[in-house]
């Protein structure tokens, strides 16, 4: 796994963007802070450049650093979430502008798997997760569902787990306002 997390990681540092496993699906990531880096994802799955995306964190304390105000039961629902979480959070900052949406919100997701914690720790930013398809097309829950139109998009595929044929789902997400009341958006 260091060898491919070193790959990654100097694909991430050099602008380029990435195919790696998550906790959720197969993602397209980049350096959630480069706005020439989030156009390159934009343009791989032909999506309009308003979209937000879902920054990915390895821990919990780095979220201030990204978010205005973060809520105390915030940290409880990543700790105790028992599937993976995606919080959208308003008054998002020190991202990429095509990273937040339009009403200031950024989604952030604090990963607990080993790849993603391990790349991000040694990347020290956060890193944009989207799925790996063409905007509109359907989610691959494997890695052998991805096109090759996107495999071939890419700068670097990580060679990790490539292997595993059990579907994986996107996250839940909810909606978190700076008060601490929270909805769910997707389940």
């Amino acid at each position: 796994m260091r060898t491919e997390i070193e790959k990654a990681l100097n694909t991430l540092k050099s602008g380029g963007v990435i195919l790696y496993p998550t906790d959720t699906v197969w993602g397209l990531g980049c350096d959630a802070t480069n706005e020439e880096a989030v156009a390159k994802i934009n343009s791989i799955k032909g999506r309009a450049p308003d979209k937000s995306f879902i920054i990915l964190l390895d821990n919990d304390s780095k979220i201030q650093s990204y978010v205005t105000e973060v809520p105390d039961v915030a940290y409880d629902l990543i700790e105790y979430a028992e599937n993976p979480l995606t919080l959208i959070f308003s008054g998002a900052k020190n991202l990429a502008k095509s990273v937040i949406n339009a009403d200031g919100t950024v989604g952030v997701r604090v990963v607990k798997h080993d790849f993603c914690q391990q790349l991000l720790q040694r990347f020290r930013k956060p890193i944009t997760s989207t799925s790996a398809n063409v905007s509109g097309d359907p989610t691959p829950q494997t890695f052998n569902e991805i096109t090759d139109e996107i495999k071939d998009a890419v700068d670097y595929i990580v060679d990790w787990e490539q292997e595993i044929s059990t579907p994986k789902k996107p996250s839940t997400i909810m909606k978190i306002a700076p008060g601490g009341q929270f909805s769910f958006i997707r389940r």
